[in-house]
């Protein structure tokens, strides 16, 4: 018996060979299944169709305005034959926004950065954005009331002293630079505080991503996903990162990646044998700043009279990132004011000099100063040299 063809197999088995045409959709149809895929997301998310009218979010308003479209277009219902699980397509388009100061469907679009071709009609949108940005701006558009905003607004106050004292910095937000729970963003020109954060999951781009609850300083809130607010931060020019009080390894000594070392605080005791530097020693202190070798710049300390015309010793020191040293010098120099060392001295030529940034301060009252500093609450205390503490005291005194 002659071996039988595939076809003539399946014609004895009974099965009818068909042959699939190939799918060969052109890039306008593609436009209209992609656009129309938005849609179904909106009715499988909400489960309602888009709706027009003022209240509604600016994307439900062009899906509106897209399925209107799409309805009135015997092209795009022909695009999308056998695609429409939903049933989406039954029904007639309805009025968009009337209202006079509704915006038009072309106005509306062009407000999403969405434009149109030559004709008027959803066949020829260019979408300039991805549907990842897309979905990231959408995120970003859904805010809530914050029914606890009292709680909260205390720290948007905080943040904007610390802000004009110079506590802390906005500083420019890197691509994709790490988010943390507690931490402040200028979004849109308005705070931003990193509330909560929920667990870790993989997204469908096989990414981490975290579930954020972000207060805006205007009262209101958002569910946000991690990976949106970065990109959001990312594309707005003004989106800023605010410091922390203790600008990363200023006070912890430790330099982790990605800071930029720019100084060293130094705390110094004098060797001398000045009586009154003798009777006090271990309360007389200088304070500074410097962006060089600690150890070159005391090595010819008994020549000079910044450092009292005798040796001294380095007692403390705080490494400092990202933050001004003269500014942060000039703070810790006029909190300690009250305490100034009033001592007159001859340099080596036999010149009367005043030494300045030398206090009459404990070590203990100094590390408790720059914790405060770190942690903002510098702005509430003052030095009381007649106790030797820190008192709380008005921002004015």
């Amino acid at each position: 018996m002659a071996e039988m063809s595939d076809k003539e197999l399946l014609k004895a088995l009974g099965v009818e060979a068909k042959v699939e045409a190939k799918s060969a959709r052109t890039a306008r149809e593609e436009r209209i299944i992609a656009g129309f895929e938005d849609i179904e997301r909106f009715f499988e998310q909400q489960g309602r169709l888009p709706a027009h009218g003022e209240d509604k979010e600016i994307f439900e308003r062009l899906y509106s305005v897209r399925l209107d479209k799409i309805r009135a277009s015997e092209e795009c219902r022909n695009a999308l034959t056998g695609l429409d699980k939903h049933g989406l397509l039954q029904g007639q388009p309805v009025k968009n926004d009337t209202s006079s100061e509704a915006l038009d469907d072309e106005a509306l679009l062009a407000q999403l950065g969405v434009l149109n071709a030559s004709e008027n009609d959803i066949t020829n949108l260019t979408h300039v954005r991805t549907r990842t940005e897309i979905r990231a701006a959408e995120e970003i558009a859904k805010r809530t009331q914050c029914l606890d905003f009292d709680t909260f607004k205390p720290l948007f106050t905080q943040v904007q002293d610390e802000l004009k004292s110079g506590v802390r910095k906005s500083r420019e937000f890197k691509d994709y630079a790490q988010i943390r729970q507690g931490e402040f963003f200028i979004l849109g020109g308005q705070k931003v505080y990193v509330a909560e954060m929920g667990d870790e999951f993989i997204n469908v781009y096989e990414r981490t991503d975290r579930r954020l609850r972000v207060i805006y300083d205007n009262g209101t809130e958002s569910d946000i996903l991690l990976r949106s607010l970065q990109r959001a931060l990312q594309k707005d020019l003004a989106g800023r990162r605010i410091s922390e009080p203790s600008e990363g390894p200023l006070f912890s000594g430790v330099v982790e990646d990605g800071d930029c070392a720019s100084g060293t605080i130094y705390v110094l005791r004098s060797k001398s044998d000045h009586p009154l530097i003798q009777e006090h020693r271990d309360v007389i202190h200088k304070i500074g700043v410097t962006g060089g070798d600690i150890e070159k710049r005391i090595a010819n300390a008994k020549l000079d009279p910044t450092f009292l015309m005798a040796d001294v010793e380095v007692v403390a020191t705080y490494e400092l990132s990202n933050i001004n040293r003269t500014k942060l010098e000039n703070l810790i120099h006029r909190f300690f004011e009250p305490a100034k060392l009033d001592m007159q001295l001859k340099d080596r030529f036999g010149n009367p000099v005043v030494p300045r940034e030398w206090f009459l301060v404990p070590l203990f009252i100094i590390d408790e100063v720059v914790e405060k500093i770190r942690d903002g609450s510098i702005v509430n205390f003052c030095y009381d040299p007649g106790s030797g503490r820190l008192v709380e005291c008005h921002s004015g005194d």
